[in-house]
Formats: C-alpha cells, sequence, structure tokens
C-alpha cells in the first residue's frame, strides 16, 4: 500500500472526529492505519494501542493535544512522512518547527474538510 495515512489519537468513540476520520479516509478509499489508546476496530482498521514502525506513510493527521503529542515527536520524524496535519486542537509550533526541520510539512488543517472539498492527496 501507498499512501498511507495514519490517524494518531484514533478513538473507537463514533462521535469522536479521528473516529469520523477513519471512515471518511475508507469512503474516499484512502488506506488507513490507526494509533489510540484503546485497542479495537472502526470498520475494519485496527486502532493500534502501541507504537508499530509502520511503512508507506504518507501522511500523519493529528488528533491529540500539543502536551499528548510530545511523547510522540520521534516516533512521527521515524516514519518519514511527507506531511503532517494538524487537526483543531492539535496546533503545535514546537512540533511544527521539529518537523520543519526534518523535510516534512506540518498543515495546519483540518482532515475532515481536505477531504470533503476533495484536497487531501
Amino acid at each position: 500500500m501507498k499512501n498511507i495515512t495514519l490517524v494518531l489519537g484514533a478513538s473507537l468513540n463514533p462521535n469522536r472526529y479521528s473516529n469520523i476520520a477513519i471512515k471518511r479516509l475508507l469512503d474516499k478509499k484512502y488506506p488507513v492505519v490507526a494509533l489510540g489508546q484503546k485497542k479495537g476496530t472502526v470498520l475494519g482498521v485496527t486502532i493500534d494501542d502501541e507504537k508499530k514502525e509502520y511503512e508507506n506513510i504518507d501522511t500523519v493527521t493529528l488528533y491529540l493535544n500539543p502536551e499528548r503529542q510530545k511523547e510522540f515527536y520521534d516516533y512521527v520524524i521515524s516514519l518519514k512522512p511527507r506531511r503532517v496535519i494538524f487537526n483543531p486542537g492539535a496546533e503545535n509550533d514546537e512540533f511544527v518547527k521539529l518537523l520543519e526541520s526534518n523535510n516534512i510539512i506540518a498543515e495546519v488543517a483540518c482532515t475532515l474538510v481536505l477531504i470533503s472539498i476533495d484536497q487531501y492527496f
């Protein structure tokens, strides 16, 4: 698989934006992997509860507040994504600078909006 999106901060709760993002990405036939606090599945996508060495990650879409992101800085950079999307509430200047210094695009945007206006890829 190519152009895989990692939903970081994925939730099993169908009312959470990370859960909705998984569903909308699947609707558009985009490959998705997910990492969250609780293991489970959303429409066949396994939410892992441990950091895995995923391959071919194009985009990491963040659903974690800036404080919770800190433990994932090195992990996200190690995945070598093309870009990281900071969804509303996830904005983090410190992480943006770190990503940009590693030649990773940091985009402050809303994944759901990008999908809805066909601007995700």
